[in-house]
């Protein structure tokens, strides 16, 4: 199929430009400021944003083993009416994604269901170390702990001994989860001695503390240099964290570090409203963490946004805190939120595009994605400024069928998705043909 896209403001590669495109078959053809091409159906976009798709590096689909809550097919389709192309998804399903073998299997699973394109962490643990450095750069985006523990139930940033293991000899890219499990314990054990189970809610910032996350990724940072490993960051929470990392190229830096949608377009004064549907970990924390944090996009101290789309019944966000899950459906609305961001002059459109797609093509060394370039793959997001619309409950794609984000209108809408040079959505309507595929990357990193 070819499509001529036609009065597009391009926002791509810090510039705004007006000009056409062909798209034929899975890729860029032609860019231009005027395009004719027999055959080729044309979509006129009136002057809306054209920009490449949103490429997720963290989420959980939940799939297989938790559906209940979330599929491939229903989060994928979720993250392409949210502009969403491509998303990496974590290992801890059940079973974890531990071996070689299972983690073909969701590879295998996301070719028959997934509408976005996909890769897949190798999860690793104390147990199986040997198989996780086993894994092929070039078909596989990392590996990493995040929601998997070692035998003491801690994290992988909490255990100093297996880092040094990890990092002197892994090749591909590590990510890890970064809190300290002795201070949100002893955190946790004061709120209980005035509470007993009934810890109010916006007290998690407070038990999943910024000193936790700070004195974490000191540690791993100060063995990370010893080993010069490629390291990175997931869901940098805290504006201490930020001023740990340096701007510059991402093709010279070493470690990386990543800031969340809910970290960054919520605070603490949130919790009072929202209660347990932004409880996230690391937790949502201080107004002057969250503008810290978009301070840091701007400068390129953080060299990405993800979401790190996490999903629950409503049932498991209820109950006393020990009770309630940590976690939240977040890629439908993700781009949407950032545009409230741009909105607010708190973020550049042009930093927006960097952080959501060509800075996490480059942060993975991913082939021929991210960018609105001739021979790159059409993923393709149009977005139509000054169109409010409030966000019901109908208008979720989340199997889990609730959103934070529900009541709240936006100014901006996503108006088409293309994936791999399919019209994956259009209008608030899917196309059933599953587009995605399997991303690729450089073999070294």
């Amino acid at each position: 199929m070819k499509y001529v896209i036609t009065n597009a403001l391009v926002v791509n590669e810090g510039q705004l430009i007006q000009t056409d495109l062909l798209v034929s078959g899975e890729r860029i053809e032609r860019i231009s400021p005027w395009i004719s091409e027999p055959h080729a159906q044309v979509i006129d976009l009136l002057g809306n944003y054209l920009i490449p798709g949103m490429i997720d590096d963290q989420v959980h689909f939940r799939d297989p083993g938790l559906t209940h809550k979330a599929d491939i097919q229903s989060e994928s389709m979720a993250a392409v009416a949210g502009g969403i192309t491509s998303f990496m998804d974590m290992p801890n399903t059940i079973p974890n994604t531990l071996t070689r073998e299972l983690l073909e299997e969701k590879y295998q699973l996301a070719a028959q269901k997934s509408s976005a394109n996909y890769s897949f962490f190798m999860g690793v643990t104390a147990a199986n170390l040997e198989e996780a450095l086993r894994v092929d750069n070039e078909r596989v985006c990392g590996i990493t702990d995040d929601g998997l523990y070692l035998e003491n139930q801690e994290i992988l940033a909490n255990n100093p001994l297996y880092l040094e293991k990890l990092f002197s000899r892994a090749e591909t890219l590590v990510a890890l989860h970064s809190e300290d499990d002795s201070i949100i314990r002893k955190n946790l054990r004061h709120y209980q001695q005035v509470y007993g189970d009934d810890i109010p809610v916006e007290f998690h910032p407070a038990i999943r503390s910024s000193e936790a996350c700070e004195v974490a990724t000191k540690r791993v940072l100060e063995i990370q240099k010893r080993h010069n490993n490629r390291l990175h960051f997931f869901h940098i929470s805290t504006g201490a964290e930020a001023k740990l990392f340096s701007p510059g190229p991402i093709s010279e830096k070493r470690v990386t570090a990543e800031a969340c949608i809910h970290h960054l377009c919520f605070s603490d004064a949130d919790y009072p409203s929202l209660g347990s549907t932004i409880m996230w970990n690391p937790s949502v924390k201080s107004e002057a963490d969250r503008l810290e944090l978009v301070k840091a996009l701007e400068d390129g101290r953080i060299d990405l946004i993800a979401t790190d789309h996490a999903p629950h019944s409503l049932e498991e966000k209820s109950g006393t805190y020990l009770q309630i899950k940590s976690g939240a459906p977040m890629v439908q609305h993700a781009l949407l939120m950032l545009f409230e961001l741009v909105g607010r002059s708190e973020l550049s459109l042009t930093t927006l595009v960097n952080k959501t797609s060509h800075r996490v093509a480059d942060c993975y060394r991913m082939v021929d994605r991210g960018y609105i370039r001739e021979g790159y793959f059409a993923d393709l997001v149009e977005v139509a400024p000054s169109n409010p619309w409030t966000v019901t409950s109908d208008s979720l794609a989340y199997k889990c069928g609730w959103a934070p984000v529900v009541g709240r209108t936006f100014e901006h809408e996503i108006k088409r998705t293309f994936v791999s040079g399919h019209l994956a959505y259009e209008a608030g309507k899917f196309n059933p043909e599953k587009s995605g595929k399997r991303l690729q990357f450089a073999k070294i990193r």
